[in-house]
């Protein structure tokens, strides 16, 4: 993308951009002084759309694996892609793109993990109300929260802060958007990405044309098993993990569907052991994953989310206290544009807002001790995750830990207050979890984005608005993704085909558990033993060994050969190189997950919307009718294509 040259001061990040030096020293990729088109209708259209895409993108994503992957970088190629094709646009143009539209992915990752445990809570409960508005106000006004309680601290944590926190994420992003060519084979890497994602996902999905298996199976001596679901979004997930985090994930499958299993099996024998209602030599692999593991790895989750959090507590602690000292400091005096931010009125209003809608609002499920702990918790760890992705990158916030905690902490005091036994308790639980989860998602996101414009020379609150707009245009569709989602794969029902969501159907598991006091302690204090042991033991993240003994082998196999790829591609370059080549394999890798995902999500649209379309489409070409048991083996051929290719692209060079 070319620029008019009063944009483009230099080309690159200056010097200066990793140097720990005061911020009002760094010389601005745009400078302060220089009217540059920034806020404009085509950057708030593409953002929106944007938004909407990768949110739809990581709901399913995130509902299939429990993860989510980052969306600014892939925004902000796109949006150089589109604007190159449609003529000038301006770097800081880009950045509104990617700044909206990077919201809609933190605001889908703190909604999925939480509010999914309502659908599996009404198949046993038909009193747990499923509301589409109540989906998207909580969505609304979390995120809201996330990007208010951020605004104070901006420039303290951005700016003042320059050298000392490098905001990993938000850096590269604003080094992909200076790249003057950026738009060149970067962008179409992730376009061919997405193309192929999509094509593959609509051939093989059981409501698709499902020209092939999608799940080869092999079942092995005394109930193991080993399967794996060979899809595009899975393989790009692996690469981007990378191979450590992905064999640990791989690790925690195996041994609960290669050794657990079996164990339980012959352990239990005839025995009918609570939680299950049948003698386990009668259940198949599956009815134990679903009665005893998943309770192994609810253990397992949640003692990594909270040893990661405790790990993170002196942080957290300097974190919160500047945070608010910074609040309290009157020095800094916004007059540059690069200085602006939307004032401190619109900050208090708007939380104050937030928090009485979230109590007020008809039919909501927040009470006034669940709306007062939103306050507390959604501030503190907004707080929080603001200067922790500072430190160490957004994908290592501890965004589980603090949700658990939230879930915990509120939990208890429900059941202090008497409140434990209420009808609709759990439902007031989990709604403070989702805020604070979905507000600190956002808080870190909004950090990155405006660490991002920082570098770039963007006007602050031009971002800030863009991050409520991203959050407003992800919150209105997100409601509705998940119940058609729901109504389509299943979510949380442990059957082949549906949709895991491990977070949510761990903290539903949490809730109940604490409430009740009905948690089967055994097989929870196991998966606690197991994850100590990774995490003490072999000094390995216990969180992703814990996300894989939940998950079923299927989703963490093809994860472990995307992450296997990512090593061989590694292992093919110098040190020096591996850093400048990892991008086209990210950027393929993004493209195949949000190309899979979209189309999964509009194969649920359509199955929801206009049935008899979608009766008639897997008939076309149905495999059975002329692959029979080759099918598996077709799936399995195709998707080792599809791996290839993904290494072809991770090692080619790009301009």
């Amino acid at each position: 993308m070319t620029e008019p040259a009063s944009t483009k001061p230099r080309r690159g990040l200056a010097p200066e951009a990793y140097e720990e030096i005061p911020g009002d020293q760094y010389p601005p990729y745009v400078p302060s002084d220089k009217p540059v088109a920034e806020f404009t209708p085509k950057a708030i259209i593409f953002g929106i759309i944007v938004a909407i895409l990768f949110g739809a993108a990581n709901a399913y994503l995130g509902l299939r694996v429990g993860l989510t992957v980052s969306a600014s970088i892939p925004a902000a190629v796109m949006a150089v892609a589109v604007f190159r094709l449609t003529g000038r646009g301006t770097v800081l143009e880009t950045n509104i793109v990617q700044t909206i539209g990077s919201a809609g992915e933190s605001l889908a990752a703190g909604v999925i993990f939480t509010i999914p445990a309502l659908f599996i809570w009404q198949r046993t409960d038909p009193t747990v109300a499923i509301s589409l508005v109540e989906i998207t106000m909580v969505a609304l006004f979390g995120g809201l929260l996330g990007v208010l309680f951020m605004i104070p601290l901006r420039a303290f944590l951005i700016s003042r802060e320059h050298g000392k926190l490098p905001y990993p994420e938000g850096t590269a992003c604003a080094e992909v958007q200076v790249a003057g060519d950026a738009g060149g084979s970067r962008a179409r890497l992730l376009i061919e990405g997405l193309g192929l994602g999509a094509v593959f996902k609509l051939l093989e999905d059981g409501h698709g044309f499902r020209l092939w298996q999608e799940t080869p199976t092999l079942d092995l001596p005394k109930k193991a098993q080993i399967s794996g679901d060979f899809t595009p979004e899975l393989v790009g997930v692996g690469f981007i993990l990378g191979p450590k985090i992905a064999a640990i994930m791989f690790s925690g499958g195996a041994l609960a569907w290669l050794i657990l299993i079996p164990l339980i099996n012959a352990w239990g024998g005839a025995k009918t052991i609570y939680p299950g209602t049948m003698p386990i030599g009668q259940m198949d692999a599956g009815e134990i994953w679903n009665r005893y593991i998943r309770y192994v790895g609810a253990g397992g989750v949640a003692f990594g989310g909270l040893i990661t959090l405790i790990k993170s507590l002196p942080t957290i602690w300097k974190s919160f206290t500047l945070g608010v000292g910074a609040l309290r400091d009157k020095t800094a005096v916004a007059v540059k544009r690069t200085d602006r931010d939307l004032s401190l009125k619109i900050v208090g209003f708007g939380a104050l807002f937030a928090i009485l809608g979230l109590w007020l609002w008809p039919k909501m499920p927040v009470n006034l001790v669940g709306a007062a702990l939103i306050a507390i918790f959604a501030f503190f760890f907004v707080t929080v995750s603001s200067r922790i992705v500072g430190l160490v990158g957004s994908t290592s916030n501890p965004i589980s830990g603090m949700t658990i905690a939230t879930l915990l902490a509120t939990a208890f005091i429900f059941v202090a207050l008497g409140y434990g036994n209420r009808p609709g308790a759990r439902v007031d639980v989990l709604m403070v979890g989702a805020v604070v989860a979905i507000a600190s998602a956002i808080a870190g996101d909004t950090s990155q984005d405006l660490k991002t414009g920082f570098l770039l020379g963007a006007t602050p609150s031009y971002q800030q608005i863009g991050e409520m707009i991203g959050v407003l245009a992800s919150a209105l569709v997100m409601g509705w993704i998940l119940i058609t989602l729901n109504a389509t794969y299943g979510i949380g029902t442990g059957q082949p085909g549906s949709l895991a969501a491990p977070q949510a159907t761990i903290i539903s598991l949490v809730i109940d558990g604490v409430l009740k006091h009905n948690l089967p302690w055994a097989f929870v204090f196991l998966g606690a033993g197991l994850a100590a042991i990774v995490e003490f033991v072999f000094r390995l993240p216990s969180l992703a060994f814990a996300v894989g003994l939940y998950l079923p082998i299927s989703l963490t196999l093809p994860i472990m050969v995307g992450g296997g790829i990512r090593g061989m591609m590694e292992r093919r370059f110098s040190a020096e190189e591996v850093r400048e080549q990892r991008e086209p394999g990210v950027l393929f890798s993004s493209g195949l997950i949000a190309g899979a995902a979209v189309i999964g999500v509009v194969i649920a649209g359509v199955i929801r919307f206009a049935p008899g379309l979608a009766e008639r489409v897997p008939n076309l070409i149905p495999y059975e009718s002329w692959a029979g048991v080759a099918a598996p083996w077709i799936g399995t051929a195709m998707f080792v294509g599809l791996c290839w290719l993904l290494y072809r692209k991770a090692v080619m060079k790009v301009d």
